[in-house]
């Protein structure tokens, strides 16, 4: 019986594995999940017959050698920087491997290395990167064979909260890596518009976000995400005039956002002395200029980030606790990794409360002399907070993905990312008739 071997049980996994071991026995092969938290593993397994799970430290080469080793394909939801250490010995022991994150520049590299071999690195094969590919290349091949010439892309997707689950300002908790939400962004965003080349570094990012009508009643923050400029070499666009990929949030959550990046609390690079014995309100007021004038702490800080007093950003900031005077409890912390536990421990998804994915394309385009406009949409519910909509559309792309690797229905080889039809096309046909499906409106 072939093995698969999936490394981290995480909360985007839940899916993914119920997928898998819903399949054993009608394709043949077992799955075996090694994670930090075994008992967390074991529950996800629910003592299905050809489940098991393991203790698995990703930093013992010996042991990630040998379980990768005996594995017939690999599938890695460890944080995106321990993927390279499972690809090396996936490309050592000739093993295909399926990750959800962006290709990094270490794994780029293997791409001949892992074409010899004769395998597959999948990357990009969960959400955003993932679902947003697929659908886009399935769109964008279609309009080529008509002859059509584009003229803008613009997608935009996010994880976020369903409307009835909303019971806190932001509108927004956490359904997949708290540490990636808190970090989001840094860096600089590319893209291009109109044939204009744009930049915006981190510290505007957020201010500069805009707004994204899905439809004439609900619209969202827009931000811009990564580098888009990559993606018209990946999806075959070079010319495009204008590309956009971006990341959505419910109104308002950008403009307060901005108040932690500008204070400088989501910055991960050094550690805050004595942090286990300040409050958050002396933390955050240690950010502050000696220099700001104002009567309290938040006056100084509506008037240092420029935005009213009275506003919905300093509301939104107020309403996390992060002014008041509790003590912070962790040693030697980052500002991120403070904001981050005081923020896990306020955007907790209850019992009942419902996730929701939502994926926007918007094409311009050019056929027969008229200029026309296509839009697609995705929108996910989850059903509870296990079989969240985040856990649905990233889990299931990957684990589509694995089964048609193992069944050597996917010939493509090196390090790739799933643009091609041979790879796109069954995953989104699955994900159709289990009612995930993108709606197409012509304007």
């Amino acid at each position: 019986m072939k093995q698969i071997l999936l490394l981290g049980a995480g909360r985007s996994s839940g899916a993914l594995i119920q997928y898998l071991l819903d399949h054993t026995d009608s394709q043949g092969f077992s799955l075996k999940i090694g994670d930090i938290d075994v008992q967390l593993a074991s529950q996800k397994l629910n003592g299905h017959k050809h489940g098991s799970a393991f203790l698995f430290n990703v930093e013992d080469a010996s042991q990630r050698g040998d379980v990768i080793k005996n594995a017939d394909l690999v599938i890695s939801l460890l944080p995106p920087s321990l993927h390279f250490l499972v690809a090396q010995d996936c490309l050592e022991h000739g093993k295909n491997l399926v990750t959800a994150s962006y290709v990094s520049k270490e794994i780029l590299a293997l791409d001949e290395a892992a074409k010899e071999k004769g395998i597959l690195f999948l990357n990009e094969c969960g959400l955003d990167p993932g679902l947003d590919h697929m659908s886009a290349m399935e769109i964008i091949l279609k309009l080529k064979k008509q002859g059509a010439k584009l003229l803008s892309f613009k997608s935009y997707t996010g994880g976020l909260i369903a409307p009835e689950s909303i019971d806190n300002l932001w509108g927004y908790k956490f359904t997949w890596n708290p540490r990636n939400v808190i970090l989001a962004g840094q860096g600089t965003a590319k893209y291009i518009k109109d044939g204009l080349y744009h930049y915006i570094p981190y510290h505007r990012l957020f201010k500069e976000a805009v707004r994204i009508k899905l439809d004439a009643d609900t619209s969202y923050d827009g931000y811009a995400n990564r580098d888009s400029l990559a993606y018209r070499h990946h999806y075959g666009i070079e010319n495009i005039p204008t590309l956009i990929r971006g990341t959505l949030r419910h109104e308002g959550f950008c403009s307060a956002w901005q108040v932690f990046i500008a204070l400088g609390l989501t910055d991960d690079s050094f550690q805050i002395e004595n942090s286990e014995n300040m409050t958050y309100r002396e933390w955050v007021n240690a950010f502050i200029p000696p220099s700001q004038r104002g009567d309290t702490l938040e006056e100084k800080i509506a008037k240092y980030c420029e935005v009213d007093f009275d506003g919905p950003a300093m509301q939104r900031i107020i309403s996390t606790g992060i002014l008041e005077n509790k003590p912070i409890g962790i040693k030697n912390a980052s500002p991120a990794q403070i904001l981050q536990q005081l923020l896990e421990s306020k955007w907790v998804l209850k019992p009942n409360d419902k996730d929701m994915i939502v994926m926007l394309h918007e094409f311009e385009y050019e056929l027969d002399g008229d200029k026309k406009q296509l839009t697609s949409s995705l929108q996910v519910k989850g059903d509870d907070i296990h079989q969240t909509a985040m856990a649905k559309t990233v889990g299931l792309p990957l684990a589509i993905a694995a089964l048609q690797i193992l069944a050597g229905k996917i010939k493509t080889k090196g390090v790739q990312i799933p643009v091609h039809e041979e790879i796109f096309t069954p995953i989104l046909k699955e994900l159709e008739a289990m009612g995930i499906r993108f709606i197409e409106q012509q304007k």
